[in-house]
């Protein structure tokens, strides 16, 4: 037994040894500091994963026996009350920015909006309400669900786990859910998911972002569903005048969101260095580490900036590996030419011609980014690129939602 332990022993050392030497070789030493760290961390980490849902809401939803809220009725014309339901939302939430956007609109239609803020997180609600209204520029109330939602037209929810308290909510309104992605897709599939996957089945009338969603929750869960076109703001996005020579190639990396598919992007970009190594590389969305090509690490940041980038570059690498992002609407306005990757809910929901669509491969991407470097007369395909989302307007989004819930209330 001795010598079998001993052996195994040489064997672990021997491999060790190797694997050290193989880092060191390959990245040095930062390589065994960078690996020594993420040991670390692996160690003290939590392993138990925060719910983004109260187990004690999840319980309280019996979805056999579904509560029948009384609906007000509605005379026409009349302004309708309603209560949002949210998650606290930090400052940069694109999410946020669209739902918000909605309650903007209707705060000018004379409707009377409530945003209550489903706390899972047990962060400071007075701060959550400070960036409400300071970042985001809400005016109407805003209050803690778990204290209750007064009587509403429509009471929405915004996301899966929103979704538990609007179901056990015992206030007056008819429910209603206002979804931007498909968020079974957020987790690997286990109980978050499945709890996710089940607010589909809650009875809710869905109004979702692009018409994709809609057609996915009316043929897999058979719900009542509307959808709203996407919007660009114009007033921040657009072809700045006099603008230089375009240089570079812009990409939205966000790792923490797998959906966008951040590895395979940064993929495709090292090969189109390679390609082209005078070209400029973009990187925006979140601060990236070292990387084996040049490139511009921009962060996080905000509209004048990012306008300011895509006004630089010809393309745009733009991952969405379930409902679109905002961001290509945002390149068009500003003459950029987005990729994306090639798929029924990309296509469907952007619909302009302007946007180039290669299949989820780094080479394809690759190609397909060089093949916008290499389109004549670029500065005329920009600017009808530009041209082609001028009116996408995000009122007619906020009309889209509007319409929407009048048909179902007046139902």
């Amino acid at each position: 037994m001795p010598t079998s332990i001993l052996s195994s022993a040489r064997r672990q050392f021997g491999r060790r040894s190797r694997q050290v030497g193989a880092i060191l070789a390959k990245d040095g030493y930062k390589g065994i500091v960078d690996r020594a760290l993420f040991m670390a961390s692996d160690w003290v980490r939590p392993r138990k994963s925060k719910w983004e849902v109260f187990p004690h809401d999840v319980m309280a939803a019996d979805l056999s026996q579904p509560f029948k809220p009384r609906t007000p009725k509605i005379s026409p014309g009349e302004p309708l009350t309603i209560n949002w339901v949210e998650h606290p939302a930090g400052p940069g939430s694109g999410g946020h920015t669209t739902c918000y956007r909605m309650v903007k609109y209707f705060d000018r239609l004379g409707y009377k909006n409530r945003v209550y803020l489903y706390n899972t997180y047990g962060g400071d609600l007075r701060y959550y309400e400070g960036i409400a209204r300071e970042y985001y520029g809400l005016t109407c109330p805003i209050a803690d669900v778990s204290e209750g939602m007064a009587d509403a037209h429509a009471v929405i929810a915004t996301a899966w786990p929103t979704a538990y308290a609007v179901f056990n909510s015992r206030c007056s309104g008819k429910r209603f859910y206002f979804v931007q992605d498909y968020e079974p897709y957020f987790d690997p599939v286990g109980s978050q998911s499945v709890l996710a996957e089940n607010t589909y089945r809650m009875g809710f009338h869905a109004i979702t972002a692009g018409k994709w969603l809609a057609q996915k929750l009316s043929h897999e869960f058979g719900m009542d569903a509307d959808y709203f076109p996407f919007g660009c703001d114009t007033s921040r996005y657009g072809l700045k005048p006099g603008g230089g020579r375009r240089t570079g190639v812009a990409f939205y990396a966000r790792s923490r969101t797998p959906r966008r598919g951040t590895e395979l992007g940064l993929l495709a970009l090292e090969i189109l260095a390679n390609r082209h190594p005078q070209l400029e590389l973009h990187i925006f969305g979140e601060k990236v580490g070292s990387l084996p090509f040049k490139f511009i690490n921009h962060g996080l940041v905000g509209p004048t900036e990012l306008n300011n980038i895509y006004n630089q570059c010809f393309a745009g690498l733009n991952l969405s590996l379930t409902n679109v992002s905002l961001v290509p609407y945002e390149m068009l306005a500003a003459g950029c030419i987005p990729v994306v990757n090639d798929a029924e809910h990309n296509r469907m929901v952007l619909d302009n011609p302007h946007i180039r669509y290669a299949s989820a491969t780094p080479h394809s991407l690759a190609t397909a980014l060089e093949a916008v470097l290499d389109i004549p007369d670029f500065e005329a395909a920009s600017k009808r690129a530009s041209e082609s989302v001028a009116t996408a307007s995000w009122d007619d989004a906020g009309a889209a939602v509007d319409a929407a819930l009048r048909r179902a209330l007046e139902a």
